[in-house]
Protein backbone atom coordinates (compact mmCIF):
# COMPACT_ATOMS: atom_id res chain seq x y z
CA UNK A 1 0.00 0.00 0.00
CA UNK A 2 1.19 3.63 -0.93
CA UNK A 3 -0.46 7.07 -1.07
CA UNK A 4 -0.12 10.39 -0.64
CA UNK A 5 -2.71 13.07 1.69
CA UNK A 6 -3.42 16.22 2.47
CA UNK A 7 -1.58 16.70 6.05
CA UNK A 8 -5.05 17.97 7.79
CA UNK A 9 -7.44 16.07 5.94
CA UNK A 10 -5.32 12.86 7.16
CA UNK A 11 -5.12 14.44 10.77
CA UNK A 12 -9.01 14.97 11.39
CA UNK A 13 -9.78 11.60 9.50
CA UNK A 14 -7.27 9.52 12.10
CA UNK A 15 -8.02 11.58 15.27
CA UNK A 16 -12.15 11.26 14.59
CA UNK A 17 -11.17 7.37 13.69
CA UNK A 18 -9.28 6.70 16.87
CA UNK A 19 -12.14 8.14 19.32
CA UNK A 20 -13.98 5.07 18.75
CA UNK A 21 -10.46 2.41 19.82
CA UNK A 22 -11.16 1.10 23.13
CA UNK A 23 -9.27 2.59 26.02
CA UNK A 24 -8.62 -0.92 27.51
CA UNK A 25 -9.35 -3.43 24.57
CA UNK A 26 -9.67 -7.14 25.17
CA UNK A 27 -7.08 -8.04 22.66
CA UNK A 28 -4.43 -6.73 21.07
CA UNK A 29 -5.83 -5.69 17.64
CA UNK A 30 -8.75 -3.92 18.93
CA UNK A 31 -6.42 -0.99 19.78
CA UNK A 32 -5.23 -1.05 15.85
CA UNK A 33 -6.55 1.40 13.27
CA UNK A 34 -6.91 -0.30 9.74
CA UNK A 35 -5.88 1.63 6.50
CA UNK A 36 -7.07 0.29 3.85
CA UNK A 37 -7.25 1.68 -0.14
CA UNK A 38 -9.20 -0.71 -2.26
CA UNK A 39 -8.40 1.11 -5.42
CA UNK A 40 -5.58 3.42 -7.05
CA UNK A 41 -8.78 6.00 -7.65
CA UNK A 42 -11.23 5.58 -4.14
CA UNK A 43 -10.44 7.31 -1.16
CA UNK A 44 -8.50 5.92 2.06
CA UNK A 45 -10.69 3.79 4.54
CA UNK A 46 -10.05 4.59 8.34
CA UNK A 47 -11.92 2.04 10.59
CA UNK A 48 -11.99 1.00 14.22
CA UNK A 49 -13.89 -1.43 15.95
CA UNK A 50 -14.27 -3.20 19.28
CA UNK A 51 -17.25 -5.38 18.69
CA UNK A 52 -19.85 -2.77 20.26
CA UNK A 53 -18.73 0.49 18.21
CA UNK A 54 -17.72 1.35 14.83
CA UNK A 55 -15.86 3.86 13.10
CA UNK A 56 -15.17 4.41 9.26
CA UNK A 57 -13.78 7.52 7.53
CA UNK A 58 -12.70 8.18 4.23
CA UNK A 59 -10.03 10.90 2.99
CA UNK A 60 -9.04 11.14 -0.43
CA UNK A 61 -5.58 10.07 -1.40
CA UNK A 62 -3.34 10.62 -4.56
CA UNK A 63 -0.85 8.41 -6.28
CA UNK A 64 -2.55 5.54 -4.49
CA UNK A 65 -0.89 1.56 -4.41
CA UNK A 66 -3.61 -0.81 -3.30
CA UNK A 67 -3.53 -2.47 0.06
CA UNK A 68 -4.51 -2.48 3.54
CA UNK A 69 -2.53 -2.80 7.12
CA UNK A 70 -3.09 -2.62 10.49
CA UNK A 71 -1.70 -0.18 13.19
CA UNK A 72 -1.70 1.49 16.56
CA UNK A 73 -4.43 4.09 16.36
CA UNK A 74 -3.49 6.01 18.77
CA UNK A 75 0.05 6.32 17.86
CA UNK A 76 -1.04 6.86 14.72
CA UNK A 77 -3.36 10.00 15.78
CA UNK A 78 -0.25 11.27 18.10
CA UNK A 79 2.08 11.20 15.27
CA UNK A 80 -0.45 12.65 12.86
CA UNK A 81 -1.61 15.12 15.05
CA UNK A 82 2.14 16.66 15.43
CA UNK A 83 3.28 16.08 11.34
CA UNK A 84 4.45 19.61 10.03
CA UNK A 85 1.94 21.31 7.46
CA UNK A 86 3.12 18.95 4.55
CA UNK A 87 1.94 16.15 2.15
CA UNK A 88 2.05 12.80 4.09
CA UNK A 89 3.27 10.06 2.53
CA UNK A 90 2.49 6.60 4.07
CA UNK A 91 3.86 3.24 2.52
CA UNK A 92 3.76 0.01 3.82
CA UNK A 93 6.89 -2.52 3.70
CA UNK A 94 6.42 -6.07 5.17
CA UNK A 95 5.18 -5.57 8.78
CA UNK A 96 5.96 -2.02 9.01
CA UNK A 97 4.42 0.70 7.88
CA UNK A 98 6.74 4.08 6.64
CA UNK A 99 5.36 7.98 7.36
CA UNK A 100 7.03 10.63 5.48
CA UNK A 101 5.65 14.37 6.62
CA UNK A 102 8.70 16.77 5.25
CA UNK A 103 11.36 16.23 7.23
CA UNK A 104 9.71 14.14 9.73
CA UNK A 105 9.95 10.27 9.36
CA UNK A 106 8.51 7.56 11.18
CA UNK A 107 7.69 3.94 11.40
CA UNK A 108 5.48 2.16 13.00
CA UNK A 109 4.81 -2.06 13.65
CA UNK A 110 1.55 -3.40 12.11
CA UNK A 111 -0.22 -5.94 13.60
CA UNK A 112 -1.58 -8.93 12.20
CA UNK A 113 -4.63 -8.01 9.74
CA UNK A 114 -5.87 -11.37 9.39
CA UNK A 115 -6.84 -11.44 13.29
CA UNK A 116 -8.81 -8.06 12.83
CA UNK A 117 -12.70 -8.15 13.27
CA UNK A 118 -14.83 -7.47 9.99
CA UNK A 119 -16.61 -4.40 10.75
CA UNK A 120 -20.53 -4.49 10.33
CA UNK A 121 -22.51 -3.47 7.59
CA UNK A 122 -24.31 -0.20 7.84
CA UNK A 123 -28.17 -0.68 8.65
CA UNK A 124 -30.88 0.52 6.32
CA UNK A 125 -31.16 3.72 6.71
CA UNK A 126 -34.16 4.89 8.30
CA UNK A 127 -34.22 8.98 7.70
CA UNK A 128 -32.32 11.99 7.87
CA UNK A 129 -32.44 15.78 9.35
CA UNK A 130 -30.02 18.67 10.25
CA UNK A 131 -26.72 17.34 11.41
CA UNK A 132 -26.99 21.21 13.76
CA UNK A 133 -30.71 20.32 14.98
CA UNK A 134 -29.57 16.35 16.05
CA UNK A 135 -26.26 17.64 17.43
CA UNK A 136 -28.18 20.61 20.11
CA UNK A 137 -31.15 17.38 21.18
CA UNK A 138 -28.53 15.18 21.74
CA UNK A 139 -26.38 17.87 23.74
CA UNK A 140 -30.17 19.09 25.70
CA UNK A 141 -30.56 15.72 26.43
CA UNK A 142 -27.29 13.35 27.35
CA UNK A 143 -26.35 14.89 30.42
CA UNK A 144 -29.34 13.15 32.18
CA UNK A 145 -28.24 10.17 31.03
CA UNK A 146 -26.66 7.92 34.16
CA UNK A 147 -22.97 7.13 34.06
CA UNK A 148 -23.49 4.32 36.70
CA UNK A 149 -22.91 1.09 34.61
CA UNK A 150 -24.69 -1.00 37.12
CA UNK A 151 -28.27 0.14 35.49
CA UNK A 152 -27.08 -0.14 31.69
CA UNK A 153 -31.00 0.80 30.61
CA UNK A 154 -29.91 4.63 32.01
CA UNK A 155 -26.99 4.71 30.76
CA UNK A 156 -28.71 5.14 27.31
CA UNK A 157 -30.59 7.79 25.38
CA UNK A 158 -33.79 6.60 24.22
CA UNK A 159 -34.25 8.01 20.47
CA UNK A 160 -38.33 7.08 19.68
CA UNK A 161 -39.05 6.99 15.85
CA UNK A 162 -42.73 8.05 14.96
CA UNK A 163 -43.36 9.36 11.64
CA UNK A 164 -41.98 12.61 11.01
CA UNK A 165 -41.37 13.00 15.19
CA UNK A 166 -37.90 12.07 16.75
CA UNK A 167 -38.25 11.96 20.52
CA UNK A 168 -34.67 11.50 22.72
CA UNK A 169 -35.34 11.18 26.07
CA UNK A 170 -32.64 10.30 28.38
CA UNK A 171 -33.14 9.65 32.88
CA UNK A 172 -30.90 9.24 35.94
CA UNK A 173 -33.98 8.56 38.31
CA UNK A 174 -33.44 12.09 39.79
CA UNK A 175 -34.32 13.78 36.89
CA UNK A 176 -35.49 13.61 32.90
CA UNK A 177 -34.70 15.38 30.19
CA UNK A 178 -37.09 14.95 26.79
CA UNK A 179 -36.53 17.08 23.32
CA UNK A 180 -38.71 16.29 20.74
CA UNK A 181 -38.06 17.10 16.59
CA UNK A 182 -38.71 16.84 13.23
CA UNK A 183 -36.59 14.66 10.90
CA UNK A 184 -37.51 13.10 7.29
CA UNK A 185 -38.33 9.20 7.89
CA UNK A 186 -37.84 6.98 4.64
CA UNK A 187 -40.93 5.27 5.50
CA UNK A 188 -43.88 7.64 6.66
CA UNK A 189 -45.76 5.48 9.11
CA UNK A 190 -42.24 4.00 11.18
CA UNK A 191 -42.72 3.68 14.53
CA UNK A 192 -39.57 2.36 16.46
CA UNK A 193 -37.43 2.99 19.12
CA UNK A 194 -34.02 2.65 19.94
CA UNK A 195 -31.52 3.03 22.88
CA UNK A 196 -28.34 4.28 22.23
CA UNK A 197 -25.17 3.90 24.61
CA UNK A 198 -25.11 7.80 25.63
CA UNK A 199 -21.75 8.19 25.60
CA UNK A 200 -21.20 7.04 21.97
CA UNK A 201 -24.45 9.34 21.09
CA UNK A 202 -22.52 12.46 22.56
CA UNK A 203 -19.26 11.57 20.56
CA UNK A 204 -20.57 11.18 17.48
CA UNK A 205 -23.27 14.69 17.44
CA UNK A 206 -20.36 16.53 18.97
CA UNK A 207 -17.85 15.27 15.53
CA UNK A 208 -21.05 16.47 13.15
CA UNK A 209 -20.57 18.46 10.45
CA UNK A 210 -22.20 21.98 10.62
CA UNK A 211 -25.10 22.82 8.24
CA UNK A 212 -24.81 19.06 6.62
CA UNK A 213 -27.49 16.29 7.10
CA UNK A 214 -27.26 12.79 9.41
CA UNK A 215 -28.98 10.10 8.47
CA UNK A 216 -30.02 7.74 10.62
CA UNK A 217 -29.53 3.84 10.07
CA UNK A 218 -31.87 1.13 11.78
CA UNK A 219 -31.46 -2.34 11.89
CA UNK A 220 -34.48 -4.87 10.60
CA UNK A 221 -34.75 -5.77 14.61
CA UNK A 222 -34.96 -2.67 16.00
CA UNK A 223 -37.06 -1.10 12.92
CA UNK A 224 -39.43 -3.90 13.55
CA UNK A 225 -40.35 -2.77 16.93
CA UNK A 226 -37.60 -4.11 19.25
CA UNK A 227 -38.70 -7.00 19.24
CA UNK A 228 -34.96 -8.51 19.59
CA UNK A 229 -33.50 -5.25 21.43
CA UNK A 230 -30.38 -7.06 22.42
CA UNK A 231 -29.59 -7.50 18.39
CA UNK A 232 -30.50 -3.96 17.49
CA UNK A 233 -27.96 -2.13 16.33
CA UNK A 234 -28.35 2.13 15.16
CA UNK A 235 -25.73 3.96 12.53
CA UNK A 236 -24.96 7.09 11.71
CA UNK A 237 -23.38 8.80 8.47
CA UNK A 238 -22.53 12.14 8.46
CA UNK A 239 -19.82 13.95 6.19
CA UNK A 240 -17.77 10.74 4.42
CA UNK A 241 -17.81 9.37 8.07
CA UNK A 242 -20.23 6.66 9.42
CA UNK A 243 -20.61 5.25 13.09
CA UNK A 244 -22.49 2.22 14.27
CA UNK A 245 -23.07 0.97 17.70
CA UNK A 246 -25.18 -2.17 18.83
CA UNK A 247 -27.89 -1.13 20.80
CA UNK A 248 -28.44 -1.46 24.79
CA UNK A 249 -30.02 -4.75 25.47
CA UNK A 250 -33.29 -3.40 27.68
CA UNK A 251 -36.79 -1.38 27.41
CA UNK A 252 -36.79 2.39 28.61
CA UNK A 253 -38.48 3.49 31.38
CA UNK A 254 -42.00 4.84 30.44
CA UNK A 255 -41.29 8.46 31.35
CA UNK A 256 -44.01 10.31 29.99
CA UNK A 257 -46.30 9.54 33.00
CA UNK A 258 -43.66 11.39 35.34
CA UNK A 259 -44.63 14.70 34.25
CA UNK A 260 -46.69 16.62 36.21
CA UNK A 261 -50.10 17.67 34.36
CA UNK A 262 -50.86 20.67 36.52
CA UNK A 263 -48.98 23.18 38.11
CA UNK A 264 -49.84 25.33 41.02
CA UNK A 265 -46.90 27.91 40.22
CA UNK A 266 -44.93 29.29 37.11
CA UNK A 267 -41.53 31.51 36.77
CA UNK A 268 -40.33 33.30 33.50
CA UNK A 269 -36.91 34.39 34.07
CA UNK A 270 -34.21 35.03 31.46
CA UNK A 271 -32.09 32.05 30.76
CA UNK A 272 -28.12 33.40 30.46
CA UNK A 273 -28.65 35.84 33.97
CA UNK A 274 -29.98 32.92 35.51
CA UNK A 275 -27.58 30.24 34.63
CA UNK A 276 -24.43 32.80 35.08
CA UNK A 277 -26.05 33.42 39.13
CA UNK A 278 -26.24 29.96 39.40
CA UNK A 279 -22.87 29.07 38.96
CA UNK A 280 -21.44 31.93 41.09
CA UNK A 281 -23.67 31.19 44.33
CA UNK A 282 -22.78 27.66 43.47
CA UNK A 283 -19.08 28.30 44.31
CA UNK A 284 -19.76 27.92 47.79
CA UNK A 285 -21.44 24.88 47.69
CA UNK A 286 -20.04 21.84 48.26
CA UNK A 287 -20.88 18.35 46.13
CA UNK A 288 -23.81 17.41 47.91
CA UNK A 289 -24.66 21.13 49.09
CA UNK A 290 -27.71 22.52 47.38
CA UNK A 291 -28.40 25.76 46.02
CA UNK A 292 -32.02 27.34 47.43
CA UNK A 293 -34.25 29.45 45.11
CA UNK A 294 -36.91 31.32 46.94
CA UNK A 295 -39.89 32.75 44.28
CA UNK A 296 -41.79 36.11 45.29
CA UNK A 297 -43.76 38.18 42.33
CA UNK A 298 -41.13 39.65 41.27
CA UNK A 299 -38.16 38.62 42.40
CA UNK A 300 -35.80 35.09 42.86
CA UNK A 301 -33.57 35.08 45.61
CA UNK A 302 -30.54 32.48 45.35
CA UNK A 303 -28.64 31.29 48.26
CA UNK A 304 -26.40 28.95 49.00
CA UNK A 305 -24.04 28.28 52.15
CA UNK A 306 -24.96 28.17 55.82
CA UNK A 307 -23.93 28.76 59.36
CA UNK A 308 -20.35 28.51 59.68
CA UNK A 309 -19.87 27.78 55.52
CA UNK A 310 -19.06 30.21 53.17
CA UNK A 311 -22.17 31.39 52.10
CA UNK A 312 -23.71 33.38 49.12
CA UNK A 313 -27.01 35.01 47.75
CA UNK A 314 -28.10 36.99 44.69
CA UNK A 315 -31.32 38.49 43.91
CA UNK A 316 -32.83 38.68 40.17
CA UNK A 317 -35.87 40.01 38.54
CA UNK A 318 -38.67 37.34 38.28
CA UNK A 319 -42.03 36.92 36.27
CA UNK A 320 -44.03 34.66 38.77
CA UNK A 321 -47.57 33.18 39.20
CA UNK A 322 -48.45 31.69 42.11
CA UNK A 323 -47.85 31.42 46.14
CA UNK A 324 -44.21 32.32 47.07
CA UNK A 325 -42.14 29.10 47.32
CA UNK A 326 -38.60 27.89 48.62
CA UNK A 327 -37.03 25.12 46.64
CA UNK A 328 -33.97 23.91 46.71
CA UNK A 329 -31.57 22.04 43.91
CA UNK A 330 -28.28 20.31 42.87
CA UNK A 331 -26.04 23.10 41.01
CA UNK A 332 -25.14 20.59 38.82
CA UNK A 333 -28.51 19.54 38.06
CA UNK A 334 -30.25 22.87 37.58
CA UNK A 335 -27.54 24.04 35.41
CA UNK A 336 -27.78 20.57 32.97
CA UNK A 337 -31.58 21.91 32.89
CA UNK A 338 -30.73 25.57 32.13
CA UNK A 339 -28.09 25.00 29.76
CA UNK A 340 -30.76 22.89 27.45
CA UNK A 341 -32.91 26.17 27.11
CA UNK A 342 -32.52 27.46 24.02
CA UNK A 343 -34.61 30.33 23.98
CA UNK A 344 -33.87 34.01 26.12
CA UNK A 345 -36.48 33.17 28.43
CA UNK A 346 -36.94 29.71 30.53
CA UNK A 347 -40.07 28.53 31.96
CA UNK A 348 -40.29 26.62 35.30
CA UNK A 349 -43.68 24.89 36.51
CA UNK A 350 -43.89 23.95 40.17
CA UNK A 351 -46.56 21.43 41.94
CA UNK A 352 -44.83 21.51 45.60
CA UNK A 353 -41.49 22.50 47.16
CA UNK A 354 -40.79 19.28 47.34
CA UNK A 355 -42.37 17.54 44.43
CA UNK A 356 -40.53 17.39 40.89
CA UNK A 357 -39.64 21.09 38.61
CA UNK A 358 -40.62 21.06 35.10
CA UNK A 359 -37.86 23.47 33.25
CA UNK A 360 -38.49 24.33 29.49
CA UNK A 361 -38.77 26.71 26.71
CA UNK A 362 -41.44 28.79 25.86
CA UNK A 363 -43.88 26.18 23.51
CA UNK A 364 -44.68 27.22 19.74
CA UNK A 365 -48.73 27.78 20.97
CA UNK A 366 -50.66 27.37 23.46
CA UNK A 367 -51.87 23.95 22.94
CA UNK A 368 -48.52 22.55 22.00
CA UNK A 369 -45.74 21.35 24.49
CA UNK A 370 -41.91 23.11 24.22
CA UNK A 371 -39.45 20.58 21.92
CA UNK A 372 -36.99 20.38 24.97
CA UNK A 373 -38.58 19.72 29.03
CA UNK A 374 -36.30 18.87 31.65
CA UNK A 375 -38.01 17.11 34.80
CA UNK A 376 -35.53 17.80 38.22
CA UNK A 377 -36.48 16.57 41.42
CA UNK A 378 -35.57 19.09 44.36
CA UNK A 379 -33.44 18.16 47.06
CA UNK A 380 -34.12 19.07 51.00
CA UNK A 381 -32.68 22.15 52.33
Amino acid sequence: MKFRVDRDAFADAVAWTARALPARPAVPVLAGMRLDLPGAESGLRLSGFDYEVSARAEVEVTGGEPGAVLVSGRLLAEIARNLPAEPVDVESDGTRVLVTCGSARFTLLTLPLEDYPTLPDMPRTAGSLAADAFATAVRQVSPAASRDDTLPMLTGVNVGFAGDSLTLAATDRYRIAVRELWWKPEQADLSASALVPARTLHDTARSLVSGSNVHIALSTAAAAGGTAPGEGMIGFENGGRRTTTRLIDSDFVGYESRFPAEFEAHAEIATAPLLEAVKRVALVADRNTPVRLSFSADEVVLEAGSGDDAQAAEAMDVQYQGEPMRISFSPSYLLDGLGGVQGETAHLNFTKPTKPVVISEAPAGEDTRPEFRYLVMPLRS
